[in-house]
C-alpha cells in the first residue's frame, strides 16, 4: 500500500509533495490526515479547502481494489473535527457485484470507525451514483452535507438527491453518527475469546435502527493486529454496509490484504428478523479463512 501511496504522490501539486510525504510515510498511517496536518498543508500550498481536498484525491484512490471494473475511485470525508478520512472502492472477484463497496461508503465507514459525530463535506473522484447518494442521506448531517466534485464544483447533497427518502421517514430520530450505542453481552463461554470481545464492542457501536440486528466483526492478522468493522444500516436497506465489508475496508486502510487474515469473529444480536451469518460465511469460505467464528449476543 505504501508503494501505491508514493506513486499517487506524483499526481499531487508539487507544492504538496514534501509536506504530504512525511504524513503518508508514518508506519501507522491508515488513511486519516489530522486537522493539524490539514492546516499545515493549506498553509504551504495556499490552496482553499475544496481545491486541497480535490488535490489529495489520488491518495484516497490509491487504496482502491478494483479487479473487476479497473475503475479506481477515491473519496475524502472531512469530519467536523477537521480530520480527513480516505475511502476507495473495493471489489471481490468471483463474487456477486452487490458485495462491492463504493468509495463514498468506505470514507463514511472510516469516519464512523473513528467515532466522529458529523461530516462537513465529502470530495469524490467522480459524481456519486444513486446508491451512494442514498447512503450519504443516512447521515445525521445529511441536510448540511456538501459534495465536492472536480467537474461541477461544490453542491449540497439535497440538490443531488431531491425528494429524498431517509431515516426520518421511518421514524428514526438519531441517524448515522448520532445514534447511541447498545449494550449487548456474550455468554460466559464466549467471553473467553479476546476476538469475540472486540467484535462485541464493534457490534454495540454499530448502526441498525431498522432491523435491530447490531453486528460487528473482529479480525486478527498474522502479525497479531486486531481490526474491527461494524454494520451500517440504511433506510432504503440495499445500500447498507455489512460488518464484513466494513472490516475489510479497515483492513485495507491499515495496509493489510486478505492473505493477512489469521482469524475472524462475527458477533450479532440474537433473535432478530435478519442475520449476517450466511452472507459472511459465503465470502469467508471463498477467502479460505479457516479460523472463523459466529457468535450471538443478547
Amino acid at each position: 500500500m505504501k508503494e501505491n501511496l508514493l506513486k499517487a504522490l506524483s499526481r499531487l501539486p508539487v507544492s504538496l509533495h514534501s509536506h504530504v510525504l512525511p504524513i503518508i510515510s508514518k508506519p501507522d498511517f491508515k488513511g486519516v490526515i489530522s486537522a493539524e496536518d490539514v492546516d499545515l498543508l493549506q498553509l504551504h500550498s495556499a490552496l482553499e479547502t475544496p481545491e486541497l481536498l480535490l488535490s489529495l484525491l489520488p491518495l484516497a484512490a490509491a487504496y482502491s481494489v478494483a479487479p473487476i471494473s479497473d475503475f479506481n475511485v477515491g473519496a475524502i470525508a472531512r469530519a467536523e473535527s477537521g480530520n480527513l478520512y480516505f475511502g476507495a472502492n473495493y471489489e471481490f472477484t468471483n463474487q456477486a457485484l452487490f458485495n462491492s463497496v463504493h468509495a463514498e461508503q468506505a470514507a463514511i465507514n472510516n469516519v464512523f470507525s473513528h467515532h466522529e459525530t458529523a461530516i462537513l463535506d465529502i470530495t469524490i473522484t467522480a459524481s456519486p451514483c444513486g446508491h451512494c447518494r442514498q447512503f450519504m442521506n443516512e447521515l445525521s448531517c445529511a441536510n448540511e452535507l456538501i459534495v465536492n466534485l472536480a467537474t461541477s464544483g461544490s453542491k449540497p447533497l439535497s440538490v443531488l438527491l431531491p425528494d429524498s427518502f431517509g431515516p426520518i421517514d421511518l421514524g428514526v430520530t438519531a441517524p448515522l453518527l448520532a445514534a447511541d450505542a447498545v449494550q449487548l453481552t456474550l455468554s460466559n463461554t464466549d467471553k473467553q475469546s479476546a476476538l469475540a470481545k472486540a467484535a462485541l464492542q464493534a457490534a454495540n457501536t454499530s448502526y441498525a435502527p431498522y432491523s435491530h440486528c447490531h453486528a460487528g466483526i473482529a479480525i486478527k492478522t498474522t502479525t497479531g493486529t486486531v481490526i474491527t468493522g461494524r454494520y451500517i444500516e440504511n433506510a432504503a436497506f440495499n445500500p447498507s454496509l455489512s460488518p464484513l465489508q466494513s472490516v475489510l475496508i479497515n483492513l485495507n486502510l491499515a495496509g493489510f490484504g486478505l492473505a493477512d487474515i489469521a482469524a475472524m469473529t462475527l458477533v450479532e444480536k440474537a433473535e432478530t428478523k435478519m442475520s449476517h451469518a450466511q452472507a459472511t460465511q459465503v465470502l469467508v469460505s471463498e477467502m479460505g479463512i479457516e479460523h472463523y467464528q459466529h457468535v450471538y449476543a443478547h
